[in-house]
């Protein structure tokens, strides 16, 4: 199994008290995100980031990184994808709070595109819930031939989600933020969503403000 690593940023405070992890999106790399902890930084003084390069190298892009390959001609490639992606990602972020010394129910996870169907696929299978999960240009990926009831008979946990999209977006269209919410809600997830105005497969100041604060509401409201 790959071992992942990635840029860091230490809390404002010094001391961390949660993690919030990114998970970059097809054909980039965790330095694609990282930065965002900067300027999440003085919502979430107590918070460690880390942003994880996938683990393998992206087919379509030449520097660019890979949870796991998309060919956009297999319909149930996602779903074998976040299988297969999911031990190496789960190792990751047990290995990480451990080298903090932090409680499983520290963990944010912050995903965009790919990183955000990880995020989702990751983080409801966790023994112990996250805080949150927030999801930038992504979706739920759901099994096209596996029963519905064995489906949601995986889901461990259920922490709250903000589900962020631009109506804009030529690349994951912004219904599969409905799809989404309407399956989280399906699971008994609770789910938040914000649609934004104007933007297409991208991340704009109002998305992250709502992250940010979404982030900072559960991990006040985490024991």
């Amino acid at each position: 199994m790959a071992e992942l690593d990635g840029p860091r940023i230490e809390p404002r405070s010094g001391t961390a008290k949660q993690l919030v992890v990114f998970l970059h999106g097809y054909g980039a790399d965790g330095n694609d995100l990282i930065e965002i902890g900067h300027a999440w930084q003085g919502l979430l003084p107590n918070t460690a980031f880390v942003s994880p390069h996938a683990p393998h190298p992206c087919g379509q892009a030449p520097v660019g990184r890979e949870w796991f390959p998309l060919t956009f001609r297999d319909p149930g490639e996602r779903w074998t994808g976040v299988n297969a992606a999911a031990p190496t990602l789960n190792a990751f972020l047990d290995a990480e709070l451990a080298r903090r010394k932090l409680p499983a129910q520290a963990l944010a996870l912050v995903g965009f595109s790919q990183g955000t169907m990880m995020a989702l696929h990751v983080g409801l299978r966790r023994a112990v819930a996250p805080a949150a999960i927030v999801g930038y240009s992504g979706m739920l990926v759901v099994p096209e031939t596996v029963d519905p009831d064995i489906f949601a008979s995986e889901i461990r946990s259920r922490p709250p989600v903000l589900l962020v999209h631009g109506d804009e977006d030529q690349l994951i269209p912004v219904q599969a933020i409905f799809h989404a919410a309407q399956g989280l809600a399906a699971l008994e997830v609770p789910a938040e969503w914000h649609i934004s105005n104007g933007v297409g497969h991208g991340i704009d100041q109002e998305g992250l403000r709502h992250g940010g604060e979404f982030l900072a509401k559960q991990f006040a409201r985490s024991p």
